[in-house]
């Protein structure tokens, strides 16, 4: 088995992306460097990784977004593994949240059914293998300001922004 990578131009920077055989996006993140990214994928899905320059409906989801069909991304199937049924669960409820509308830390852990788990709801943003497709860049602080990402503030003010632009017009 190998893992398909690619990284694609976006108006942020390059945006790399890991797909299994079946097509399911095991990790992205802002980074030039696909190999940076096995680190994020559970043991058990790594594997070597074969360039490629489309990985279908992956690639053509994220052109899609960029170009202004936010939803794109919702359809794309996502793997990650974990430890803990929570984490899944909330990555699932993370999938959910509509661009345009970010949630706060202690929305989000209330969205997954755990109102006092914020710490664990913030753990699953940091544990994210699969940014943009695992919209982690739509929670935030309680007082509105952005928190961290992995990626950087600049990226996540950027992907906000963008969907803020598109659902308020």
């Amino acid at each position: 088995m190998n893992i398909d990578s690619t990284v694609l131009s976006t108006p942020t920077g390059p945006l790399s992306i890991l797909a299994g055989p079946d097509g399911d996006v095991l990790a992205a993140g802002f980074t030039a460097d696909p190999a940076a990214l096995l680190p994020l994928i559970h043991p058990t899905l790594r594997a070597p990784l074969r360039q490629r320059t489309d990985l279908g409906p992956a690639t053509a989801a994220v052109r899609s977004y960029l170009d202004g069909d936010l939803a794109a991304i919702d359809a794309v199937p996502v793997r990650q593994h974990t430890g803990g049924v929570f984490m899944a669960h909330a990555w699932q409820v993370l999938r959910a949240v509509p661009a345009g509308a970010p949630v706060t830390y202690t929305g989000y852990a209330a969205l997954a059914g755990r109102p006092p788990a914020v710490r664990a709801a913030a753990a699953a943003c940091a544990r994210n293998a699969a940014a943009l497709f695992v919209p982690c860049h739509r929670v935030l602080r309680t007082d509105g300001t952005l928190g961290g990402y992995r990626w950087g503030l600049d990226v996540k003010r950027w992907l906000l922004g963008h969907e803020q632009r598109l659902t308020t017009s």
